[in-house]
């Protein structure tokens, strides 16, 4: 199952680059999607980090309508996720603020599972790192990619997804979205 979590926040990274609308209301449970977003956006600030200025999920966005069955499965895939995203400039500290979110987190209530990692991405091209975080029935995936070559920027993002919500996606529409599939649209 382990497998499909990970597919499942990589289906999410991807919907969210596409910035499909969703429906944006919470289930009403007692830590909801809303609360999630709160959050999210409480502990960003908190740690320094910049106002995302992707669009959050449930944002609208110029599709009106789902043309393609990717587009309808992450209509879907909204309602299950809050999230926040920074694709930018280098930012000063960039890397320390990323691990002072993370702790804001688990002061939270937010669990580690697992351990966080960070990887080099070859000599003086940067560093990739990442963490996954569970709360009340939520799995938090953190990510942040530091190049140091040619096009220098940080890429950070952190995006919860509702556990029993993103349990009612098959594989192949969490193949779909992350692009594994035919008809996936890698690139978008």
């Amino acid at each position: 199952m382990q497998g499909k979590g990970r597919a499942a926040s990589a289906a999410l990274a991807v919907v969210l680059a596409l910035g499909a609308a969703g429906c944006g209301a919470g289930d009403g449970a007692a830590y909801g999607r809303e609360a999630a977003q709160a959050e999210i956006r409480t502990v960003v600030a908190g740690a320094g980090l910049p106002e995302s200025k992707l669009p959050e999920p449930g944002e609208a966005t110029g599709t009106a309508v789902p043309a393609t069955e990717r587009e309808r499965v992450a209509r879907r895939a909204e309602a299950c996720a809050a999230a926040w995203q920074y694709a930018g400039p280098v930012l000063d500290g960039g890397r320390e603020k990323y691990e002072k979110a993370l702790d804001a987190f688990v002061a939270a209530g937010w669990t580690e599972s697992g351990k966080r990692w960070e990887d080099e991405l070859g000599e003086g091209a940067g560093t990739a790192g990442g963490a996954l975080l569970k709360k009340a029935g939520w799995s938090l995936s953190a990510r942040h990619h530091a190049s140091r070559q040619g096009l220098s920027m940080d890429v950070m993002a952190f995006t919860a997804t509702e556990d029993a919500c993103m349990e009612q996606f098959t594989e192949q529409e969490l193949d779909l979205l992350s692009g594994d599939r035919p008809g996936g649209e890698p690139g978008h």
